[in-house]
């Protein structure tokens, strides 16, 4: 039984062994490789002889192995676990279940983009406390070359499929009087966007509003969403280290690892 909210119901029985072979398991996660019987028993703050049957048991149920040296790590059927955990998440469903505390938290709009037929596409709008004056709605988009959600996506999403998109913005302001696109700019501005993981504008591309965007990544290191945090230019504060930006990028980074996203994964700009 669980309550509303999913957490365990108060004053229900515990397994307290299932929970230290839960902590066994989760230290070896954050090992990242295979460890010392003394070194995990440290880290889940057991004895060793206390610890060896647990990781008989969890050996038995293969949850882990153990490696021709004697180390300790996990086992298949913890990957099979893993993976059926990240099969099931979905990183829209997820975003929208969080996004109104980021907009609580930040007194702004927020809106959530993927990338759809047409380039960067408006999925989801959680107005905030804050009016802006601009045609953010579902279903709408973000430009690749004027807006940080368009330069993010630039940076973090695969080549192949925004390159198109640059072009076509690139032929259409080619010769109109103060649209035409300094690309050698663009793409600088693009490689800052990758290097420092979020982007910021300022009064453009509409006077008076001014946002954030930062990207969530699932567990193969791929792109699924970008984070657009708009407003006010007088009330938002976008320094690196201000309240707007260190939210936004707190939002990104939990969903992200929440979807599986590490260290490990590759450049997904290839």
């Amino acid at each position: 039984m669980t309550g509303d909210s999913g957490m365990p119901a108060k004053n229900q029985r515990r397994i307290r062994s299932l929970e230290t072979g839960g902590a066994i398991l989760e230290a070896m996660a954050a090992a990242r490789g295979p460890v010392k019987l003394r070194d995990l028993a440290e880290a889940v703050s057991v004895a060793p002889a206390q610890l060896h049957p647990y990781l008989v048991s969890l050996r038995a149920i293969r949850l882990v192995e153990q490696t021709e040296a004697g180390l300790y790590r996990l086992g298949p059927f913890a990957l099979e676990l893993g993976l059926s955990r990240l099969r099931e998440q979905d990183a829209y469903n997820e975003a929208i279940a969080r996004v109104g505390q980021l907009a609580e938290e930040t007194r702004m709009m927020v809106a959530l983009s993927v990338w759809g037929l047409h380039g960067v596409t408006i999925v989801h709008v959680k107005e905030g406390p804050s009016q802006i004056h601009a045609n953010v709605r579902v279903g709408g988009g973000f430009m690749m070359t004027a807006t940080a959600t368009g330069r993010l996506f630039a940076a973090f999403y695969p080549n192949a499929k925004t390159e198109a998109a640059i072009e076509r913005e690139c032929r259409e302001s080619a010769g109109a009087p103060g649209l035409s696109i300094d690309m050698v700019r663009y793409r600088s501005q693009v490689e800052e966007v990758r290097r420092r993981g979020f982007e910021t504008t300022v009064d453009a591309p509409v006077p008076g509003v001014s946002a954030a965007a930062a990207p969530v990544f699932d567990y193969s290191g791929t792109m699924q969403l970008g984070v657009t945090v708009m407003g006010p230019t007088p009330l938002i504060d976008l320094r690196q280290d201000g309240p707007i930006i260190s939210a936004l990028l707190r939002f990104t980074e939990g969903l992200s690892r929440d979807l599986g996203y590490g260290a490990q994964s590759s450049d997904p700009a290839q």
